[in-house]
């Protein structure tokens, strides 16, 4: 891709973008040299990876990698048996603690879960914990190295410490003499060449025998190392010297175990850089909300809602743009600031970035060519050096691209051949356009020339568009309209800004008929394009309505059929057991009779065979009549109902408190003891809860535990919360819940970085009434809830 484009459609400016959101140096680097690709499969494949990574910044937030750097120099040095210092030691710990942070990053919370194009990347990261924490170990800054670090340098240490302290007593007992203070400028112990000395007056020089080591600036002051340590300070200093030669065997040591995993550094390194690479380009693309587009190599690009990504996302006007299907030129034409130029931007940038694996700002669906070149004469390129009118410089371009262009190429042409003669440029451009329009080359070209706008609506294979402009307001709305040519509307704006009314009606006179006509078609045209396209949206939204009703009913159909069926089921089981009684009575009477008709029954007998039936008839009776009274309908049906709402379900005759809010279809969860029943909104009555009595007697446990179960809702909201506000709220919380007997809870905090979800389990852990917790399932809310269960 040739670099002036690049600059001209500001694909620089959105690198610059992109950079901003790298963390490391070569990450920025990268980010500010990246060029568009022509091969299709490697485009898919930057585009699904960059896609991957949004989705997991959404689930989990981005990864922080900042600090990691290139150490490869070191790396070399080491593998050839160098020491490195504890500063490029310490930059080691940095990147195997990122690349630690990184790798627990990627991992799935559930096996179950699929895998991404950015799995085998965090499964290649190797943190290298045990070599990370002998480093930490070892070294505590770039200045200073642990005791700890090996039992030779403690032990050197400690006796250090120790020489130290007998120096300073033979010192301060020198200072104790009064005689010895008299000579001393200040009774204080100094250090001059890492030897201890005091401050002896020039004066009193023979009075305290040693070593001068330095002078004041006066020289009224000595800087003497008294002879009584003189051995001390040599030992001192021999002991500062293995000190330093220890250090170096340390430093040695862990360079040496550095050099041991040279080839897993620098994988960790270059992986951390291609997801920060990765990551980078969906945080930016985030932003702007893009979306990864399809694409194809048959030329066609159909833009659905595309945006200009450096233009204010909360003003720019988004456009529909499609090219390469029924022709293969677009001329926009209208008038000046009406966005013709953004237009064409819009196409090469967004071309660019989709090419590049970057999101782009538009709408789903969105689909673009894979072109191997992008040329564009956009701008006023006049240049006094070259002695080079506007008109010359864009010529000069034209003559460039059509040297180079070929069907793999995007052209794009704003005010083509304009700075000239009208009737000449028009016909050079109409020249030019045939040119690419007989070689298949996309091309798309701004104008004003009304000869572009006539060939354009007589040539086929070639469109004509508009950017609309409102009269009304005297203001572009930026909408892009395809199939209509542009209108100047210049007699309109100038009549609505006060131009006198005869002016204007002379200058319609200098217009031919013909001019006036075409002028009052394009006029027409547009006006028919507005009401298509608000007849369209009103279809659209009448087949939305009649779809929703075809669902509806369908459900309703759905629905009786189904109680027709129950019904009808119901029926014949109550049929089979009427017959199934009466055929046990019939029975019984075939018995009687056959008994009676060998024995003579007595009247006691027979009158209570009789009681005995006319006592089934009578309850027979009683439960038909009991089916056929119409059961009253609820005329209590709660309109607001919240979680945690206390609530009577009329057909189970039980009470409970609501668990989850009622669905599109009235369709609840309600629980009742131990007991979670899905129920109808229509089968509830809402129980008022009773407000609190001011007792100021005795309280016991059984009213407490009453108030508790009444007022306690089986779900806490900490969203919003620190980790210390939310911590205190869920212990009282939980205490409630597990006094008020619930068997379980939710408690939703969110997906967000995962801080306040990882304190919520370190909290659940410690209680000893929490049995199990889990995440919640896929519809409970997913990883952004978590449900405890009591013992």
């Amino acid at each position: 891709m040739n670099q002036k484009v690049l600059k001209t459609l500001e694909y620089d400016k959105i690198l610059i973008r992109l950079a901003d959101h790298a963390y490391g140096d070569e990450t920025k680097a990268r980010c500010l040299s990246l060029v568009p690709m022509t091969n299709r499969e490697e485009i898919r494949l930057a585009q699904l990876q960059t896609m991957d990574a949004i989705s997991r910044i959404i689930k989990k937030g981005r990864f922080d990698c900042s600090g990691v750097m290139d150490l490869s120099d070191s790396l070399d040095r080491v593998s050839i048996g160098g020491t490195l210092g504890a500063e490029e030691l310490l930059s080691f710990c940095r990147l195997l603690s990122a690349a630690k942070h990184v790798k627990y990053y990627g991992t799935v919370e559930r096996e179950d879960l699929p895998s991404d194009s950015l799995t085998d990347f965090f499964d290649g990261i190797e943190p290298l914990t045990s070599l990370c924490n002998e480093i930490n170990r070892c070294i505590l800054s770039p200045e200073e190295i642990a005791d700890e670090a090996s039992s030779t340098l403690h032990s050197i240490r400690r006796s250090i410490r120790g020489m130290n302290d007998r120096i300073h007593n033979q010192l301060s007992q020198m200072l104790g003499n009064s005689t010895t203070r008299g000579y001393l400028q200040d009774a204080v112990i100094t250090m001059r060449d890492g030897r201890y000395c005091l401050p002896v007056k020039a004066e009193y020089k023979s009075q305290v025998q040693g070593m001068v080591h330095d002078q004041s600036s006066t020289g009224s002051t000595l800087f003497i190392e008294p002879m009584s340590v003189l051995n001390l300070n040599n030992e001192l200093r021999e002991l500062f010297l293995k000190e330093q030669e220890e250090i170096q065997v340390i430093l040695a040591t862990l360079s040496n175990q550095v050099a041991e995993y040279i080839p897993e550094i620098k994988e960790d390194y270059r992986i951390l850089v291609e997801l920060d690479f990765i990551f980078a380009k969906a945080a930016y693309g985030l932003e702007y909300n893009g979306i990864a587009p399809e694409f194809n190599t048959e030329h066609r690009i159909r833009i659905r809602k595309g945006r200009h990504p450096l233009l204010d996302s909360k003003k720019v006007v988004p456009i529909d743009i499609h090219l390469g299907e029924e022709f293969d030129q677009l001329v926009i034409t209208g008038p000046n600031t009406g966005g013709k130029t953004v237009s064409l931007k819009t196409v090469g940038l967004l071309t660019l970035m989709g090419q590049a694996g970057m999101p782009i700002p538009a709408g789903e669906r969105s689909e673009l060519a894979i072109f191997h070149e992008i040329y564009a004469d956009i701008g006023d390129e006049q240049s006094i050096e070259q002695n080079l009118s506007t008109f010359s410089s864009h010529i000069t371009n034209i003559i460039d691209i059509l040297a180079h262009a070929d069907a793999d190429s995007l052209v794009l042409f704003d005010e083509l051949c304009a700075g000239t003669d009208p009737s000449e440029g028009a016909a050079l451009a109409i020249s030019i356009l045939t040119h690419f329009h007989e070689r298949g080359i996309r091309t798309m070209a701004t104008t004003h020339y009304s000869e572009i706008k006539v060939f354009a609506l007589s040539t086929p294979g070639i469109e004509n568009a508009c950017c609309e402009f409102s009269v009304e307001t005297l203001s572009p709305t930026y909408r892009l309209l395809i199939g209509i040519p542009g209108k100047s509307n210049a007699f309109a704006i100038s009549q609505k800004l006060g131009l006198s009314a005869h002016i204007i009606e002379e200058a319609r006179q200098h217009i031919s008929d013909s001019e006036q006509n075409f002028e009052d078609l394009i006029a027409d045209l547009e006006h028919s394009k507005r009401t298509i396209e608000k007849e369209q949206l009103e279809i659209e939204r009448y087949k939305a309505e009649i779809t929703e009703l075809k669902k509806q009913l369908e459900a309703k159909q759905e629905k009786l059929d189904h109680r027709r069926e129950q019904i009808l089921r119901e029926a014949n089981e109550e049929a089979n057991a009427i017959l199934r009684e009466a055929k046990d009575t019939a029975d019984e009477a075939i018995r009687n009779f056959n008994k009676y008709g060998h024995t003579v029954p007595t009247a006691k007998e027979m009158e209570a065979q009789r009681a005995k039936l006319r006592e089934k008839m009578s309850e027979n009776d009683k439960r038909l009549a009991k089916q056929k009274k119409e059961t009253p309908a609820n005329q209590n049906v709660p309109k607001n109902l919240r979680i945690g709402d206390s609530v009577k379900v009329l057909s189970m005759n039980l009470t409970g408190t609501v668990h989850t809010l009622p669905n599109a279809k009235g369709d609840l969860f309600v629980q009742m003891g131990i007991l979670r029943s899905q129920v109808n909104i229509r089968d509830l009555v809402l129980l008022e809860t009773p407000s609190p009595k001011k007792n100021y007697g005795k309280t016991g446990s059984g009213k407490l535990k009453m108030s508790k179960s009444i007022s306690v809702s089986p779900e806490i909201n900490l969203i919003g919360k620190t980790v210390d506000e939310a911590i205190a709220v869920l212990d009282k919380y939980l205490d409630d819940a597990y006094i008020a007997h619930l068997p379980s809870v939710r408690i939703v905090h969110g997906k967000g970085t995962g801080a306040l979800r990882n304190a919520v389990h370190a909290h659940l852990r410690k209680q000893s009434y929490i049995s199990t917790f889990h995440l919640g399932e896929y519809g409970e809310g997913d990883a952004g809830v978590t449900i405890a269960e009591f013992k």
